[in-house]
C-alpha cells in the first residue's frame, strides 16, 4: 500500500529534461537535411498525461479534448515542397512549444524511402491541460474570481470569465470575458476582444496583429481601447478615476541579408490617446493624462537564434531560449493638447550564451525635443543587464544562479504622475512595503533557485532564496540616494501539464539606513513564467519611465 501511494503522489513526468541541464544548439540535429524536399507532413497528437498514469492522470485524459490536427498545422512555418531550413524548424518548435495548449513538441525527420532528396517530417506534440481558475484580493474589500480555458473543444482560443464581488458584503462586483484567437484561420494574426466591468473599472478592447516571425517577414496590427480605471497620482497619494479613448496602428517589414546573417527591419506607429475622464492637467503638469496623437518611425537590424535547455524559467521541459541582437533608431512627432514636441530615441540590447552562462544586456535613451527652443524634454535612460549561470548539481538537487541590474534616470521631467520613479514589481525589491519616489533608480535582484527531486502529483518543487538591493532618489549620482535591501526564502510548485502559474511562497523583509522597514513578511502568490528577452522588432516605443 504505501509503495502505491508513492507512485500515485510522486511521478517523474515523461518529458523531463533535466538530468544534465545541457544547452543544446538543435540547428545541427537538421543540418543534415538542409536543403532537402519536404514530402508528406503527419502530426502525431499526444493526450495530457501518460496513458498509463495515476488515476487522476486518467481521469484527466479522460476528460480533456485533444487540440485538433488542423490547429496544428496552421501553425507550421513550412509546407510540402519547401527546402529544410534547419533555423525554422527550430523556430517552429520554439512557436509550438510558445502555445499555452502545448506543454512539448518535437520536429521528426524521415528520410523517404524511395527518393533520397525528399524528406517527410512528423510533428509530434503533447497537450496541456488547459481549463483553470484564478482568484485576486485587492484593496476596498474587492475580491476576483476567474475561469478560463486556453483551448476551447481543441480549437486552441481562449475564453476567460472574471466574476468580481465585494468580500465583506459579497456585493456583485461585474463581470469581464475576454476571448482570444492566437493564430485566426492560419494567417498568424492573433485576434484578442475583452469587455466588461470591475466596481468603478470597465473596459472594452479590441485588437487584431501580426508579429515578425521569419527573419524575412512583416509585421501589421491595430487596437482599439475604451478604458475607465481608478490610477494612482504618486504626488499627491491618491488615486482618481480616469478614462481613456486610445487607437493604435502599427506595421513594419523586415528583409534577411545573408552577408551578415542578419534583417535589416523599418516600423511605423500611428496612435492617439484621448481622455474624456481624467485627473487635473497642466502644460507641464500630468502628461501622462495629457490627448495625444503620435506618429513614430524606427530603423534598425537585428538577428535571433535558438537554444534549448531547461530548469531556466520553466520547471523541467524544453525551453527555447533567444540569443542574438537588437539595434534600433526611432524618431517621430507628437501632437499634444498644450505642445508639439520632435521624438528621438535609440536602443541596443544583445545576449548569447557563454562559459558562465547566458549573458543579456540592453540600454534604451529617448527624448522629446522643442523644435522652437531645442530644449530637451521628458528624456529617459535605461540600462537592463541579466545573467543566469549554467545548471549544477548538488546530490538530486538542480541549482540554479539568477542575477539582474537595472539603472533608470530621467531628465528634465515634468511633475505628477508617471513622471518619477517608484520601486516596481519588474524592477524593485520583493519584500520592500515602502512606497518611494525619484527619478534615479538601480536595482539589483540575486536568486538562488534549487530545482529539487520531489514530484508529488507531477508538481516540480523548487526552494529559492533572494536578496535585493535598491537605491533611489532626487541625487544624479545613484549612491547618494536612499539605500534599500530585501531578503528571503520561498518555496514554488508548478506542473507544467498543466496551464496555471506557478504556486509561490515567499518569506522576507526589509532594510534600510533607517533601519526595518515595512515589509511584506509573508506573500502567497501565482507567479507568472519569467519573460524571456526577445531581439525581435516590434511596433516602435517611447523608452519608458516608471
Amino acid at each position: 500500500m504505501p509503495r502505491l501511494l508513492y507512485k500515485m503522489l510522486f511521478v517523474r513526468p515523461v518529458l523531463d529534461t533535466t538530468d544534465n541541464g545541457r544547452v543544446l544548439d538543435e540547428d545541427r540535429l537538421f543540418e543534415p537535411y538542409a536543403g532537402k524536399t519536404i514530402g508528406e507532413i503527419a502530426i502525431a497528437r499526444e493526450q495530457v498525461f501518460s496513458p498509463d498514469g495515476n488515476w487522476f492522470e486518467r481521469t484527466g485524459n479522460n476528460v480533456h479534448v485533444l487540440t485538433r490536427d488542423r490547429v496544428i498545422r496552421r501553425d507550421l512555418l513550412f509546407r510540402p515542397g519547401d527546402k529544410v531550413d534547419p533555423q525554422i524548424l527550430v523556430r517552429n518548435k520554439q512557436l509550438l512549444r510558445s502555445r499555452a495548449y502545448i506543454s512539448d513538441a518535437e520536429l521528426e525527420i524521415v528520410p523517404d524511402p524511395l527518393d533520397t532528396a525528399i524528406v517527410n517530417i512528423v510533428v509530434h506534440t503533447r497537450d496541456s491541460w488547459t481549463i483553470s481558475a484564478d482568484a485576486g484580493f485587492h484593496s476596498e474589500g474587492r475580491t476576483m474570481f476567474s475561469v478560463y480555458d486556453a483551448n476551447i473543444l481543441g480549437t486552441g482560443n481562449k475564453l476567460s470569465v472574471k466574476t468580481h464581488f465585494d468580500r465583506n458584503d459579497f456585493g456583485y462586483g461585474g463581470n469581464i470575458v475576454e476571448y482570444e484567437i492566437p493564430n485566426l484561420l492560419g494567417t498568424f494574426y492573433t485576434a484578442a476582444f475583452s469587455a466588461g466591468r470591475d466596481f468603478y473599472n470597465s473596459e472594452l478592447k479590441l485588437g487584431l496583429g501580426k508579429e515578425f516571425i521569419k527573419p524575412t517577414d512583416y509585421e501589421v496590427g491595430a487596437s482599439y481601447e475604451e478604458v475607465k480605471e481608478k490610477y494612482y497620482l504618486v504626488d499627491r497619494d491618491t488615486s482618481e478615476l480616469g478614462k481613456i479613448h486610445a487607437v493604435d496602428i502599427w506595421g513594419g517589414r523586415s528583409k534577411y541579408i545573408a552577408p551578415i546573417r542578419s534583417s535589416v527591419y523599418v516600423t511605423g506607429r500611428y496612435s492617439r490617446a484621448h481622455f474624456s475622464l481624467r485627473p487635473q492637467v497642466g502644460p507641464e503638469y500630468n502628461p501622462a493624462f495629457h490627448n495625444t496623437d503620435n506618429l513614430l518611425f524606427g530603423v534598425g537590424l537585428y538577428r535571433e537564434k535558438f537554444y534549448s535547455a531547461n530548469l531556466v524559467y520553466g520547471y523541467g521541459t524544453r525551453e527555447y531560449l533567444a540569443t542574438g541582437y537588437n539595434a534600433e533608431l526611432v524618431g517621430g512627432y507628437s501632437w499634444g493638447e498644450f505642445d508639439e514636441l520632435m521624438y528621438l530615441g535609440a536602443g541596443l540590447k544583445a545576449g548569447s550564451f557563454r562559459p558562465l552562462g547566458y549573458v543579456m544586456g540592453g540600454i534604451s535613451f529617448g527624448s522629446y525635443i522643442d523644435l522652437s527652443t531645442g530644449a530637451w524634454r521628458r528624456s529617459a535612460v535605461d540600462i537592463d543587464l541579466r545573467w543566469f549561470s549554467n545548471l549544477f548539481v548538488f546530490r538530486r538537487n538542480r541549482i540554479r544562479q539568477f542575477l539582474s541590474l537595472n539603472y533608470t534616470q530621467g531628465w528634465n521631467r515634468y511633475s505628477g504622475s508617471e513622471e518619477v520613479l517608484r520601486f516596481t514589481r519588474e524592477n524593485g525589491l520583493r519584500s520592500l512595503r515602502e512606497d518611494v519616489t525619484g527619478i534615479n533608480r538601480a536595482v539589483l535582484n540575486t536568486e538562488t533557485v534549487f530545482f529539487t527531486p520531489y514530484q508529488p502529483l507531477g508538481f516540480r518543487i523548487a526552494l529559492f532564496g533572494f536578496a535585493d538591493f535598491g537605491l533611489l532618489g532626487y541625487h544624479a549620482n545613484p549612491f547618494r540616494n536612499e539605500f534599500f535591501a530585501s531578503f528571503g526564502i520561498g518555496m514554488r510548485i508548478k506542473n507544467e501539464r498543466l496551464i496555471f502559474n506557478a504556486i509561490q511562497l515567499e518569506l522576507g523583509f526589509a532594510v534600510g539606513k533607517r533601519g526595518w522597514l515595512d515589509s511584506r513578511y509573508v506573500r502567497v502568490s501565482n507567479q507568472t513564467r519569467m519573460e524571456q528577452y526577445r531581439y525581435l522588432p516590434t511596433r516602435p516605443e517611447i523608452v519608458g519611465f516608471r
